[in-house]
């Protein structure tokens, strides 16, 4: 492919202008995009799409990548939750109206367990400030704070860049000034996977009713003794940590991240019955404490909330 006709794709196919990246270390980064269009009403929690051309180079030490003819001319899209850095540069909570761009906290995937290898990250981590891309004009989804009430509990618990829808809807609870209790709990590998760490710390040292909890699983110190979302509540730390029980009456729990810490029941084809996956995942351990998972296409709202792109 020419030059020519990679700059006649990039302006026929992106909408979109990089305008900050954050990077945290080499395989993460928080990125915020400013479309060529309106930035489309939303709510906190949401999640839009990315792309970039096949034509685009990939970032050197991934998994190679085999392309049919004609793949160079389209376009690798991926889902992604809003995120939000929560604080400005001043440390005052962030006036998002008046800002233009979308935030979004972005992992580098090196290789896939799948037959195809990683089209979009390896070309992201690519791109600079100012930098052209696509992005999804739609912004959807149902993981939003519409079932919380103001004096509830809202525990948010994510492994990795799972946390950014969560850093955005914490934003949106401290702009309301929710009376009720938050806390976030975030499974990384290591303490430098924690991009928003400086932040969080941030945030807990002004809201007393904040409570920010890391796990690491591969740190010298925990590599040996790993403690795991599913064990923060089956030892009950997590309500040490909330100061008082996990009420279904008045707590929402947030799911992002891992498949296996959420641990999503499926269906039998066969019998219709429900059936939670092994290992022992986030979902069973709550509903096995009375609180009810989210059934979106029945219309049943409940009070554990898991992320989900469609």
């Amino acid at each position: 492919m020419t030059p020519e006709e990679v700059t006649q794709l990039r302006h026929n196919r992106y909408n979109a202008t990089v305008v900050s990246l954050r990077r945290v270390h080499s395989d993460l980064m928080v990125m915020r995009v400013r479309p060529d269009f309106p930035r489309p009403v939303h709510k906190p929690g949401q999640y839009s799409t990315l792309g970039m051309g096949f034509w685009e180079p990939r970032i050197p030490g991934v998994q190679p990548e085999e392309l049919a003819p004609g793949d160079e001319r389209k376009l690798a899209r991926r889902a992604y939750s809003i995120s939000c850095s929560v604080l400005d540069d001043h440390h005052e909570l962030l006036d998002i109206e008046r800002t233009d761009w979308l935030e979004f906290y972005i992992v580098l995937v090196r290789e896939s367990d799948k037959k195809q290898a990683p089209a979009l990250t390896p070309r992201l981590f690519l791109l600079r400030e100012g930098d052209r891309l696509c992005l999804g004009e739609k912004i959807t989804g149902h993981f939003t704070l519409d079932p919380v009430r103001p004096g509830d509990d809202v525990v948010f618990l994510a492994t990795g860049t799972g946390e950014a829808p969560h850093n955005y809807l914490l934003w949106e609870l401290l702009r309301r000034g929710h009376s009720g209790r938050i806390l976030s709990a975030c499974c990384v590998c290591y303490r430098r996977d924690l991009g928003y760490m400086e932040i969080q710390e941030a945030l807990m040292r002004r809201y007393s009713s904040y409570t920010y909890l890391t796990l690491t699983t591969r740190e010298t110190a925990t590599v040996k003794r790993k403690v795991y979302i599913q064990d923060l509540i089956t030892s009950g730390q997590l309500e040490e940590h909330l100061g008082h029980p996990l009420d279904p009456a008045q707590t929402h729990v947030y799911l992002c991240g891992n498949p296996r810490m959420i641990g999503a029941p499926v269906k039998d084809p066969n019998t219709g019955q429900r059936a939670y996956p092994q290992p022992t995942g986030v979902i069973e351990i709550l509903e096995g404490r009375g609180f009810q998972l989210d059934q979106p296409q029945a219309k049943r709202i409940g009070n554990v909330h898991m992320e989900e792109y469609w």
